[in-house]
């Protein structure tokens, strides 16, 4: 019979590693079935997905609320598919509000649980850390960082490094990208990413918009692209593009294509702040949400940094410019005078890629799929 595995994922960054997750589980076994609440990404890699939980993909509390009914609906979904097909394990990625609820019920089915990608406890401090070790069966991490904390915590863990590593990196030669995109080699490339929320770009966007704009006043030879997530629709930014008069091209395609040409970039804290660490890109990290939200989320965060890049290295390499202080001016400032210091550029560069080596190696799926089918064959 067939083993069947249930995986459930609900933000961008989740779908994505579960994407690849899912390739390397099918090139271990073929005789696995996989279905689950994910997004784009783990359909085309082949799986079953029972409601796209990306499409409501928000944070803070007020979006949470309005989520609600989505929220509930998604969650008496998935356990009704889950009674009917009874699966051999359910893996968990990230998305802790979420699938820590659903570890709950999963446990009084007695249903083996595997979570993928860490939920950031060590940020938020570690009352769940408890919850975990009575729910969960097994816990993958993909910092090596988190594998010292669980095993601090007497927690089984297992480090595969980070997928990131082995997918982020440009399909074509810069020349080939520079001329694909109609873009000047001789002129810096600056670009924007905003977020996967529509929350998060309606709110960091118009401030990175505005810097740019700052920048470009100053100098002229600036290039500034904005990359566009697939989830969210291109009206959401053509509203706020028409405010700002900007010569910046709004793109869709292979982001790590873009990234790797830029000279800079301004990220949205996230996954993006990694992507950009490991092609070596020189950035800062922008975040803004709404006033109640903030509220909550700063009453949670137990750790000084934000950006994923900073927590990663131990250390702030790059500057991040949170809530009241995205202040476009002193963000523009930042970025000309590092822009003009050759020996500044390097030095973050450096820095940068000693995050990626922390990241560990290649292979942190395939790794990740046999430690799973080990574990479902009683290993």
């Amino acid at each position: 019979m067939p083993k069947k595995i249930v995986i459930i994922a609900g933000e961008s960054s989740g779908d994505l590693h579960a994407a690849h997750l899912i390739n390397a589980l099918k090139e271990r076994s073929h005789n696995i079935e996989i279905g689950g609440l994910g997004g784009r990404l783990m359909k085309n890699a082949g799986a079953e997905i029972y409601y796209d939980l990306t499409s409501i993909a928000v944070i803070g509390f007020l979006e949470v609320i309005k989520n609600l009914r989505k929220f509930k609906y998604a969650f008496k979904l998935i356990l009704e598919k889950i009674d009917q097909i009874k699966p051999d394990a359910v893996i968990l990625v990230d998305y802790p509000g979420f699938n820590l609820k659903i570890a709950k019920e999963l446990k009084k089915r007695k249903i083996p649980i595997i979570y993928y990608i860490s939920p950031q406890i060590w940020a938020w401090g570690k009352k769940r850390v408890k919850l975990i070790e009575n729910l969960i069966d097994r816990m993958i991490v993909i910092f090596k960082f988190e594998e010292e904390f669980y095993k601090k915590e007497g927690i089984t863990v297992f480090f595969t490094g980070h997928p990131l590593i082995e997918t982020t990196k440009p399909s074509d030669f810069r020349q080939v990208i520079i001329t694909n995109n109609h873009l000047d080699d001789s002129r810096p490339i600056i670009t924007l990413l905003p977020g996967s929320r529509e929350n998060e770009v309606r709110k960091v966007l118009p401030i990175m918009l505005n810097t740019a704009s700052l920048l470009y006043k100053k100098n002229k030879d600036l290039q500034f692209l904005i990359i566009r997530s697939p989830s969210i629709d291109e009206k959401v930014y053509g509203e706020i593009l028409k405010v700002n008069k900007l010569p910046a091209r709004l793109l869709v395609n292979n982001v790590y294509n873009l990234l790797s040409i830029s000279d800079f970039a301004l990220v949205c804290s996230g996954t993006a702040t990694l992507e950009a660490a490991i092609l070596q890109v020189p950035m800062v990290v922008i975040y803004k949400v709404t006033f109640l939200s903030w509220l909550f989320i700063k009453s949670l965060i137990k750790i000084p940094y934000i950006g994923l890049v900073n927590i990663a290295a131990g250390k702030k390499i790059v500057p991040e410019f949170i809530q009241y202080d995205t202040h476009p001016r002193e963000i523009a400032g930042f970025v000309a005078s590092t822009l003009a210091d050759e020996n500044k550029l390097e030095q973050i560069k450096k820095e940068l890629f000693e995050v990626k080596k922390l990241l560990g190696t290649t292979g942190a799926s395939k790794r990740a799929a046999e430690y799973i089918i080990d574990f479902l064959n009683g290993n």
